[in-house]
């Protein structure tokens, strides 16, 4: 058997209403659902929720929801958990094997059925790895460029530049260092155990587990700023979608 669970809450600082926010006439969350619905390998679609609207919309693709305790309904709360806790209690009421796990968030659109098919796929040639998720190249925000702000008000790098080699062959060429791969939160596609034994998985998205295929995809992300629509629209409208 091999399930979706989808993830979000009404709460949000940064963009107010993300999950719901419509873009070419669909809500933000309605994406991830209808690629879940198109997959060729998912037998059951679960949403983990305390959003109505987001159940209202969520009620038209013939999910099952998974009522979650308050505190993995703050902001506080982290993916890793609230993927953890939907988990076990699908697991506790299906007697059928789970294989594998489709992890979808509600304000990360930039998915479709292609791209969860393929996901399941690799995992399904390539045993030994733990997941598959979708990365996106974006060399402009190499680590290698980034920088934080000190007490005293000036700059500093980051990472220290010895991290990524001799810091006198290092320069400022978005390309210089090499593909900048980013796990852009759209698709993760793992195995029951990650999700079992999600302490052992590597920081920052542990429910990823350690060894990880990436999915290869192109302008993916999860929204957080209302910015980042116009890119969002792009990316449906290239992947084929119209307004409604």
């Amino acid at each position: 058997m091999i399930i979706a669970i989808m993830i979000g809450r009404k709460g949000s600082r940064g963009f107010p209403g993300k999950n719901t926010y419509k873009v070419l006439g669909r809500a933000l969350c309605e994406y991830p659902l209808i690629a879940a619905k198109k997959s060729k390998y998912i037998d059951k679609i679960y949403v983990s929720t305390d959003c109505n609207k987001i159940k209202k919309i969520s009620s038209k693709y013939n999910v099952e929801f998974i009522k979650r305790p308050k505190k993995l309904n703050t902001s506080k709360a982290l993916g890793d958990h609230v993927f953890e806790y939907s988990y076990n209690q699908v697991k506790k009421k299906n007697k059928k094997k789970i294989k594998l796990v489709v992890l979808l968030f509600a304000n990360a659109p930039t998915i479709n059925f292609h791209l969860i098919d393929k996901g399941i796929s690799l995992l399904k040639k390539n045993k030994s790895f733990d997941s598959a998720v979708t990365t996106s190249v974006y060399n402009m925000w190499s680590p290698l460029r980034a920088r934080k702000l000190t007490s005293n008000g000036s700059l500093k790098p980051f990472v220290k530049f010895e991290y990524f080699g001799n810091p006198k062959t290092l320069n400022c060429d978005r390309d210089s260092q090499g593909n900048v791969y980013f796990a852009d939160m759209s698709l993760s596609v793992v195995r029951p155990r990650c999700l079992e034994n999600l302490e052992s998985g590597l920081l920052p998205q542990k429910w990823m587990g350690k060894k990880i295929m990436p999915i290869k995809s192109w302008g993916g992300c999860d929204v957080d700023y209302k910015w980042q629509i116009p890119g969002v629209e792009h990316w449906l409208i290239t992947n084929g979608y119209r307004k409604k």
